[in-house]
């Protein structure tokens, strides 16, 4: 399993994000139990404790197994979740149990809210460095991603809609800051988002010294930094809702 569970400038300006039309959403395929389900199967399946294992992303090599067998369903391979099921006439008697994994303690942030924001200094993929402290009397966004993470580069279609465009024309920055992954699978990666019109501020941070400061786990995370550098939101995956709060939440900054 990953590690971590489940910004390309365009520009004039380190924070300047063009208008450009946003390819759609990539579909997320779940596959329990070697078949294709349904969102709503997968939360059935969680309201009955039944999940055991659930991961994003998967090699190509595997990727283009479920394509022969799949066909055009499959689509490209971080977004492909694979579940893996209790099986309800057979319990199983082990420390992993769900209802055990749910009794486990799972922090998930280092800095919380009203705690003062670690400063940072992000390479950013085109070579250019932005200093977080650098940034005060703007909102800032930090956004923690991985491009093998299904849910960040799904969060990351609606980004343009909820947040660049709405927060254009105010002291707004939205860095995208990469975790655990080296320069050249990032830019990589980004070359394609590009294409589909995601032009953000992308971060390299390959050995983990920005993410050991502010959270643990799962990605994608997000942390709303007000204009003084104190964290006044969290947020994690990409629960429906989730960039809709973190816009409000960017919105009531701004209008102090």
């Amino acid at each position: 399993m990953k590690k971590l569970i489940c910004f390309t400038l365009l520009l004039i300006t380190p924070f300047f994000y063009a208008q450009t039309k946003v390819a759609k959403k990539p579909e997320r395929v779940i596959i329990a139990n070697n078949e294709i389900i349904t969102m709503q199967q997968l939360e059935e399946y969680g309201k009955e404790g039944r999940i055991k294992s659930m991961s994003n992303g998967v090699s190509e090599e595997k990727r283009n197994e479920f394509a022969k067998k799949f066909g055009d369903k499959i689509g490209d391979k971080e977004f492909i979740s694979l579940v893996e099921i209790y099986d309800i006439a057979k319990p199983e008697n082990s420390s992993s149990t769900p209802e055990k994994i749910a009794k486990k303690e799972n922090p998930e942030y280092l800095l919380n809210v009203n705690d003062k924001a670690k400063d940072f200094t992000l390479k950013l993929v085109d070579g250019k460095e932005i200093k977080l402290s650098d940034l005060k009397g703007k909102v800032v966004l930090v956004n923690f991603w991985a491009t093998w993470c299904a849910p960040c580069l799904q969060e990351f279609y609606d980004v343009p809609e909820k947040i660049l465009e709405p927060f254009k024309n105010d002291n707004f920055v939205f860095l995208a800051i990469s975790s655990g992954e080296a320069e050249k699978i990032v830019a990589k990666k980004v070359v394609k988002l590009k294409g589909d019109g995601l032009n953000f501020n992308y971060g390299i941070d390959a050995d983990r010294k920005i993410w050991n400061d502010y959270a643990t786990n799962s990605i994608p995370k997000n942390f709303v930094i007000d204009q003084n550098g104190v964290v006044k939101f969290t947020a994690t995956g990409n629960a429906e809702g989730n960039l809709d709060n973190i816009a409000s939440e960017i919105k009531k900054l701004l209008a102090k």
